[in-house]
């Protein structure tokens, strides 16, 4: 069962920017290498004469991943015309003809899977996050990824999870520091780790996990960009909100969870205050979106 449930002609994601041409590219050439090789023998058989095909969901989805099925077939064929019916971030119906394409048999071929491949894993990304995103619709609470991703294709499944309607963690472990318990046992409390991390990296977001309403709270006294109570239980989750919501904190540092998070308890973990909840299965528990490119007439063409 599709854990959303679209309407045809549902608006797609505002703002949604892809990766620089320069990654997508980058994704598309080791995808056709890996397929293609030295020559597709099976695409040979065919007479490379002018053609169409139809892009077809089968099931309900959130759409994504358009860029890298584009650059798959204009690499092989840039003459290629490609109709795209729906826009990325659009909510689909099963059933639903995605784009119609007009080119040449055999490139239309050789780029099929390759180009299938980007656009089933890149929607059923998008589509799992859109069911969370539905399941906190109204408490405020925002969705995040984290870096738990396919290797090799971390910025395309994070720009599907902002298809999703979600939002991302760091990128990598370059673009922010994470305080956990190695850091924290390293320089001998928390405090001392918080410290230390501003003092080396003073211009990047400061992220402290923390494990109890102790630490919770020495945390907000330093001061960070985020906090995230990991494992914490249902009770101490909601006194963490108390904390960091009331005097003297204020709200001003948003709370994350993550941890035992799924589609039965987000709900209620969003309706405790938290600002994020971060969960790794966005990007690591993939199911591929059923999709088929053929060979066939265009419809209504």
């Amino acid at each position: 069962m599709n854990p959303v449930s679209p309407a045809p002609g549902s608006a797609s994601v505002a703002g949604l920017v892809p990766p620089p041409a320069e990654v997508v590219d980058s994704d598309v050439a080791r995808a056709l290498s890996e397929d293609i090789g030295s020559g597709d023998v099976t695409a040979e058989l065919l007479p490379d004469a002018a053609d169409t095909a139809v892009l077809l969901c089968k099931e309900a989805a959130v759409v994504c991943g358009r860029p890298w099925f584009d650059a798959c077939h204009r690499a092989l064929d840039p003459g290629v015309r490609i109709d795209w019916r729906v826009a990325e971030g659009d909510r689909v119906p099963a059933q639903t003809v995605l784009a119609t394409l007009a080119g040449r048999t055999r490139p239309l071929v050789s780029a099929e899977r390759a180009s299938l491949n980007f656009l089933q894993t890149l929607s059923g990304t998008a589509t799992r996050v859109a069911a969370y995103v539905d399941a906190v619709q109204g408490t405020g609470t925002r969705i995040l990824d984290t870096r738990k991703t396919l290797p090799g294709l971390r910025q395309a499944q994070k720009y599907a999870v902002r298809a999703g309607g979600g939002v991302n963690h760091r990128m990598g472990l370059h673009d922010a520091v994470m305080l956990k318990e190695n850091h924290v046992r390293a320089a001998g409390s928390l405090g001392a780790a918080i410290r230390a991390a501003k003092a080396r990296h003073p211009g990047l977001p400061l992220i402290v996990e923390v494990e109890t309403l102790a630490q919770l709270e020495e945390a907000l006294g330093e001061g960070c960009d985020r906090i995230l109570i990991d494992d914490f239980t249902a009770e101490d989750r909601r006194q963490a909100v108390r904390i960091a919501h009331g005097p003297p904190f204020g709200g001003r540092i948003p709370l994350e969870v993550s941890g035992g998070v799924d589609l039965d308890t987000v709900r209620g973990i969003a309706e405790d205050g938290v600002d994020y909840v971060s969960i790794g299965g966005l990007t690591k528990h993939v199911r591929a979106i059923d999709l088929s490119l053929k060979l066939a007439a265009v419809p209504g063409g």
